[in-house]
């Protein structure tokens, strides 16, 4: 089965073009001119992605993703933007989105970053049928189902994450880069490392993509006295360890 595009895009032109090129990907897509319809839509069938303009009239994408989110619909969300400020993305991500592309974009990016959002959220492998059911004595916090590190430390099956005492709110994004870096502790990654790990796409040293999910990642890691945690390597990529 073809995945489920939900574009809302008040501009005729670029909704038009994006639609069609999206159909000729092999998506089934859903277009609509603003935030209330994609709101309307997206309750009345639930799609695979959205793909939401920033800026639309009424009820725009931020509002749209602030919502679902509200309502506990976590259905990837890639925006799209014509502001380029770091501020101004960090506020997409702030809502909720998954990820960003700004306009002017290439058709051939919003099809990267589909593909990369599709397959982050598509369900785990099902376990062998060979594999025995756990026994009655298996407790939940079972060796190795913690991630830990520089202080932090997570839950990957429950999607959780804690530094010290106090619990992280994540977002799908921020929990895979930050489960990353705590799993490489110590280890410089580099950019296109990440990218390919996260996204499955490096989208080139222009690209400030990975720059801006780090620096809200830090704003909700660090705290007042205590060490930095991810750290850069100019020019080569980041590190978590503590001091």
């Amino acid at each position: 089965m073809p995945h489920t595009v939900l574009l809302a895009e008040d501009d005729r032109a670029i909704r038009n073009a994006l639609e069609r090129a999206l159909t000729l990907e092999g998506y089934r897509v859903t277009a609509v001119a603003d935030g209330v319809e994609a709101l309307a839509q997206a309750h009345r069938s639930r799609p695979d992605v959205l793909v939401l303009d920033v800026m639309m009239p009424g009820i725009d994408g931020l509002q749209v993703c602030r919502v679902l989110r509200a309502e506990g619909d976590r259905t990837p969300v890639l925006m799209l933007t014509a502001l380029v400020e770091t501020a101004d993305r960090i506020a997409g991500l702030d809502a909720g989105a998954d990820d960003y592309v700004v306009k002017p974009f290439d058709v051939e990016e919003v099809f990267a970053r589909l593909r990369a959002l599709l397959r982050r959220a598509a369900p785990p492998e099902p376990a062998p049928a060979s594999v025995p059911e756990p026994t009655e004595q298996a407790k939940p916090e079972a060796p190795g189902r913690f991630v830990e590190a520089a202080g932090l430390r997570m839950d990957p099956q429950a999607r959780r994450a804690w530094r010290g005492g106090r619990e992280l709110e994540l977002t799908r994004t921020e929990f895979e880069l930050l489960e990353l870096l705590i799993r490489n502790a110590g280890v410089v990654l580099e950019h296109s490392t990440i990218y390919d790990r996260i996204w499955g796409y490096d989208f080139g040293p222009g690209s400030k993509n990975l720059a801006v999910y780090v620096g809200y990642l830090r704003r909700k890691l660090d705290e007042p006295g205590a060490p930095q945690l991810i750290h850069t390597v100019r020019g080569v990529g980041y590190v978590l360890r503590e001091g």
